[in-house]
Formats: C-alpha cells, sequence, structure tokens
C-alpha cells in the first residue's frame, strides 16, 4: 500500500515538474515576445490592418514645339461610402438630400442609390463604390453634398484619386509619344518620347496609409497624405503637330491605295536636326492600320537604291571618279560570278556618265564603277563609308535603335559579289532615319547633325534643362563633293526617277530606291519602296525620308510610284506653310540736287539739332522721319514730294513745334 502510494506521489510530482517547466517556457515565450521580439509581431500585426500604399504621382506634360500638347496626365477620382462610419442621427438626417443629389448629378433614380445606401449598412459595407472616373470639377461638387462634405470620419466619404494619360490629338504619333509603365516587379516598359524621357516625366510617388476592412479591400485613413506627390516635370518635344497631322494622313492614305504592309515617314529640321513628324504605320488583319512599331528608329533592312548617294558620295571624295566619269551599262545586265545585276530598263541605258547613272539610278552603273575602282583594295571603299558615320547608330534617346550593318571584307558574309551589291544597296542594312540623316547632311553641306526628338524640360514657366543641336560629324565629306551630289539629286526629280514629283512652286532634291523586300522567287516577291531628300533644293529647310513596305505589286511598286508621292504631298503642304518674306525694294530718286540737299541737311539737323532744313523737293516719308527725329511735329497737305515749307530753311525752332509742309 505504501509503494502504491508513493508511485501515485511520484507521479504527481513529475507532472507537478511538467507544468513548472511548461509555465516557466510560456512565461519565457511572453517576456521574448513582449520585451524582445515584440516589435517585429506588432509589425506584422500591423501590417495585416494597416498597409502604406504609393500614390502615383502626376506625370509632366509633353508638348510639341509650339506648346500644343502631346500627352497629359488627367486625374480621376472614385468614390466610395463607409455605410458604419456614419452615425444613426447623421445617416437619418442626410440620407435623402444625399440621395437626391446623387441623383441629379449622374442621373439615376433616387430609389436607387437610397436602396444601395440603406443595404450596404444593413450589410455593415464600409467600401460601397458609387461611381468611378469622375473628373476634377465632378468631384469637387460630389465633395460637397449633404453628408459627404462632413469628410471621411464623420460623413463616410472614401475618395480614391487615379491619374490617367491621355493623348489629345489621339492615335496620330501614338507610338512616337510612346508610354513607360512599370510591373509590379518594378521593371519598366518604356516606348516612345514617353520612355526615353521618362525620368523627367514621372515624378515622385507619394504615400498613403490605408487600413484593410474586407479580403483585398483598403480604404484610405483620413483625407491627408503621409507624404504627397510631386509632379514631374515637363518635356517641350520637336515634334509639330501640324506638320505631324500632314505626315500621317499622307502616309495613311498611300497605304491604304497601295495595299501596303507597313510604311514609315520623318520630316527633320535640316539645319537642328529637329524631328518635326515622324508617323509609323503598321496594317492590321482587318486591313485597318495604326502606329504599330516605330519602323523609322527601330527597323534595319536593305535600303536599295537610296544607298547610291552613300555610293557616290564615297567615290567621289576617293577620287576614284568624278561626275562626268563614263560607265557602260551593256544592256541592262552585268554578271558577277554567278550572280547578274539588272536596271530596271530593259536594253540598259548605253554609255552615260556617273551623274546621269545617279538620275536614271542605273545598277549596273554603279556595281560596276565600284567593282572597277575598289576591287583590288575593297576596304578602302568601306573604311569610306564607315568614316562617314554609316557604320554605327546615331545613339539616339528612344529606345529601339536598329544597328546599322556594314560588310567588311574578312567578314564570314564577304564574297566576291559583296562590293558591286553593296553599291546600289544590298548586303548592307540601315534603317529610315539613319539614311535621312545621311541626306540631311548633304543638305548641310557636309555636316551631320544627330536627330533630335526634345528641346526643353520645364517647370511650369522655368526651363530647367535645354536640349541643343548635336554636331555628329562636322564634314562627312567635302563641300564640293556635297554640292556635286546636291545637282545629282535636284537632276533626280527635274528629269531623272523622280521626274513624277517635280514642281515649279519649289525644288526638290532627292533619290528613289526600290528594293527585295525578299529573295523569293519573281511572283513571290515583295518590294521596298523609299524616296529621302530635302526642300526647297536651294535653301533646304526640311529633309524628309518616305519608305513603304511590300505594296501590292498590281497597283505598284517603283519608289517614285509608291513612296516619292507622299514626299512631294507632305513638302508641298509644309512649304505652302513657310512664312514668305517679300523684300518691297524702293524706287532710288536719281534727283541729286534733292540727294545732296537731303545729305547736307540731315547732318546739319544731326549737329543743329534747332535749326530747321531745307526738305524742298524730298519725299514725304523722308521728312516725317527727319523732322520727328528732331522733336518736331509734321502736318501734311497733299501728296508726293514736298513743295513748300512753313519754316524757312536755317529758322531755329523748338522742341513740339508744328511744322507744315505742301507737297505736290
Amino acid at each position: 500500500m505504501a509503494i502504491k502510494e508513493k508511485n501515485i506521489l511520484n507521479r504527481l510530482y513529475f507532472i507537478a515538474a511538467c507544468m513548472f517547466v511548461f509555465a516557466v517556457v510560456v512565461l519565457v515565450k511572453l517576456v521574448n515576445i513582449q520585451f524582445v521580439e515584440g516589435d517585429m509581431y506588432r509589425a506584422k500585426a500591423q501590417e495585416r490592418v494597416f498597409k502604406t500604399f504609393d500614390i502615383p504621382a502626376n506625370r509632366g506634360n509633353l508638348y510639341d514645339s509650339k506648346g500644343n500638347l502631346l500627352a497629359t496626365s488627367v486625374p480621376k477620382y472614385d468614390i466610395r461610402f463607409d455605410a458604419l462610419t456614419v452615425t444613426d442621427k447623421d445617416f437619418r438626417k442626410y440620407i435623402k438630400p444625399l440621395c437626391e443629389a446623387l441623383s441629379k448629378e449622374f442621373g439615376k433614380p433616387v430609389s436607387y442609390y437610397d436602396k444601395i445606401i440603406r443595404t450596404a449598412r444593413a450589410n455593415k459595407n464600409r467600401y460601397l463604390l458609387l461611381r468611378r472616373n469622375l473628373g476634377y470639377s465632378q468631384y469637387m461638387r460630389v465633395k460637397q453634398f449633404p453628408l459627404f462634405e462632413f469628410g471621411a470620419n464623420r460623413g463616410g466619404l472614401i475618395v480614391e484619386q487615379r491619374t490617367v494619360r491621355e493623348h489629345p490629338i489621339g492615335k496620330i504619333a501614338e507610338r512616337t509619344v510612346g508610354y513607360e509603365r512599370r510591373d509590379d516587379q518594378g521593371y519598366y516598359t518604356r516606348v516612345g518620347l514617353e520612355g526615353a524621357y521618362g525620368a523627367f516625366l514621372r515624378g515622385k510617388d507619394g504615400k498613403r496609409k490605408k487600413q484593410k476592412i474586407a479580403k483585398n479591400q483598403w480604404k484610405p485613413i483620413g483625407d491627408a497624405n503621409e507624404v504627397e506627390p510631386q509632379d514631374g516635370y515637363d518635356v517641350v518635344s520637336t515634334i509639330d503637330v501640324n506638320i505631324q497631322d500632314i505626315t500621317h494622313h499622307a502616309l495613311l492614305a498611300q497605304l491604304e491605295k497601295f495595299e501596303a504592309e507597313h510604311g514609315t515617314i520623318v520630316v527633320m529640321e535640316t539645319k537642328t536636326g529637329e524631328i518635326k513628324a515622324i508617323s509609323n504605320l503598321g496594317r492590321t488583319k482587318s486591313g485597318k492600320y495604326y502606329e504599330k512599331l516605330n519602323y523609322a528608329v527601330g527597323e534595319s533592312h536593305e535600303p536599295g537604291s537610296t544607298f547610291k548617294l552613300m555610293t557616290m558620295v564615297a567615290a567621289l571624295e576617293d577620287r576614284a571618279i568624278d561626275s562626268s566619269y563614263i560607265v557602260d551599262t551593256e544592256n541592262g545586265r552585268v554578271k558577277f560570278y554567278d550572280r547578274i545585276v539588272k536596271d530596271s530598263r530593259w536594253g540598259g541605258y548605253g554609255k552615260i556618265s556617273a551623274a546621269k547613272a545617279f538620275e536614271l539610278s542605273s545598277n549596273t552603273a554603279f556595281a560596276k564603277i565600284i567593282d572597277e575602282k575598289y576591287k583590288d583594295h575593297p576596304r578602302k571603299f568601306v573604311d569610306r563609308l564607315i568614316n562617314m558615320g554609316l557604320g554605327e547608330p546615331l545613339g539616339l534617346a528612344i529606345k529601339g535603335e536598329g544597328v546599322p550593318k556594314i560588310p567588311y571584307p574578312g567578314d564570314d558574309d564577304w564574297y566576291g559579289t559583296t562590293l558591286p551589291w553593296m553599291a546600289h544597296g544590298y548586303g548592307v542594312s540601315i534603317t529610315p532615319l539613319q539614311t535621312l540623316a545621311f541626306y540631311n547632311a548633304i543638305a548641310n553641306d557636309g555636316e551631320m547633325v544627330k536627330p533630335r526628338f526634345i528641346k526643353e524640360v520645364k517647370t511650369w514657366d522655368k526651363t530647367r534643362e535645354r536640349f541643343d543641336k548635336e554636331i555628329l560629324n562636322p564634314t562627312i565629306c567635302s563641300k564640293n563633293t556635297a554640292k556635286v551630289v546636291q545637282e545629282m539629286m535636284k537632276n533626280v526629280v527635274k528629269r531623272g526617277t523622280a521626274d513624277n514629283i517635280h514642281t515649279d512652286n519649289f525644288g526638290i532634291a532627292g533619290k528613289t530606291g526600290t528594293c527585295w523586300g525578299n529573295y523569293g522567287k519573281d511572283k513571290e516577291r515583295e518590294y521596298i519602296s523609299s524616296f529621302a531628300g530635302y526642300f526647297p533644293a536651294d535653301k533646304p529647310i526640311y529633309s524628309c525620308i518616305v519608305v513603304i513596305h511590300k505594296p501590292n505589286k498590281e497597283k505598284g511598286y517603283y519608289g517614285n510610284t509608291v513612296a516619292a508621292p507622299v514626299f512631294k504631298t507632305v513638302a508641298t503642304k509644309i512649304y505652302n506653310d513657310i512664312p514668305v518674306i517679300d523684300e518691297v525694294s524702293y524706287a532710288v530718286n536719281d534727283n541729286k540736287q534733292v540727294l545732296d540737299s537731303y545729305n547736307k541737311y540731315y547732318q546739319n539737323a544731326q549737329k543743329y539739332k534747332t535749326i530747321m532744313p531745307n526738305v524742298t523737293g524730298m519725299p514725304a516719308m523722308d521728312v516725317i522721319s527727319l523732322l520727328e527725329n528732331m522733336g518736331l511735329k509734321v502736318e501734311l497737305i497733299g501728296s508726293g514730294v514736298v513743295a513748300k515749307q512753313s519754316v524757312a530753311p536755317g529758322t531755329k525752332v523748338k522742341i513740339d513745334q508744328t511744322i507744315r509742309l505742301e507737297l505736290s
């Protein structure tokens, strides 16, 4: 019996010891939670109930060069209602006038709002959505509604603000304007001007604390933000919306006419490199066109005959030829190894000068010239092209610039036919904007400027940063070479492959281009049509390039037929808007006596301001200027030259004295 009792006591002691140990562990844990890990657990609990959210800053405005909006941030407001925070007294007093105000503002019956608000209160809904996407003025009216005027705590009003990026000019230049988006991981996708200059436009986000009231529902705490967002800076681009509108619609009309796959056009200010317009249109499955990709900046492809300008400049600079150099185009078909270079004209052009070959865009002539002059030292030709800036990107701020390709002797893709094929624009790769930069340099007598999309960054009316003209290469060629090829490009339009766009109103200089879009059989072959140049030809103001891919061959595919008319349409409309300064030449009075009299008394009047000069025989306009500069008042009688003056010459006069002049 004693042993049994002893066993029971031992068990009790064991249980007591275990309980004591457990109590100690619990106590230690409580102390640890309270004083050691307490802050961490309190923070976790706080995070489950309260959380700080970013408030996106308003992006700065994006303007064109004349102050027209291209993109702007518009605030939008969502209105919600916390049905529990309102006291019974306020709810009974203000529910009817609130519903009436909501009905009047948003057009739904009073009974509709009365029902959803009462249901929300009965269901203890603290996040009832009343309206989305209110504009600022409408939001300000709603804030003054009965009950809502008391704010968040007493009135139950919950306001959530968002910013929406809007493009006032719509789909025109949509890809050029672009966007900047950030995903949940914080990575940005940047397109166009919005992406290139996002660092200026985006501003700094604010902070606002919210309380969790239901699954995935967070209610703002109070009306104020913890940290107010800072608006981004405004960016003034080089785009001119009027020129942009002209280029967009001219390109669109031609794409639709020729049922082309896609196309691009760029207009650049010659002296500064400012891009005044850039349009990139691609066709959808339904046959419509929209700003799909930035082909001008990103699409590097074989240029075809527009590259003949680069070839000609290289040959002239190396003094391999001059413009009068004679080349035999034979029968329009010349064989190099196992491949044949063909002219568009059957039978060829016979023996012609290099200048004429440029005007007529003879493939055989250019292939023969370059092969004959450079086949023993091809590096010389390629180095010349590279030294002229054709081997490297332009270094644009806009993302996605295509990389040019100029084959080099010794590369894996260099063949015996590479040199003659490069001569007329095959085997090389270059973007439309890179091509335009070269043509623009020729218009500038050899100075290559960097294409530029931005003029300045502003805060209100204060300029924070200005972007000026940037010279990539002060002399891609001699001025003499530039002058020679300028004349060639004028003749292309006057009497060459682009004579269909010649106009007597102003001069156009440029070069057509037609190249294969693929290397399939003739029936499957597709084409790229282009035209690059500048205007007015004698005093260039703008350069422009048009490239249209894969037009319907049955309707046309040559550069002069498909691309050049777009250039002419754009150039004509822009030229008609260029201010004309009329110089008025005044008839010179050859009467020596009158001139001598004027000079004598004018000098006298300058020396002796109080002496009346002899103005007889002088034109009225000259007399008025002379006498009013002396401080006298002039009354004229009649018209013509002065026949009689009321104050005799040599008489002292006073300031503000009136002089009457009779004219005849």
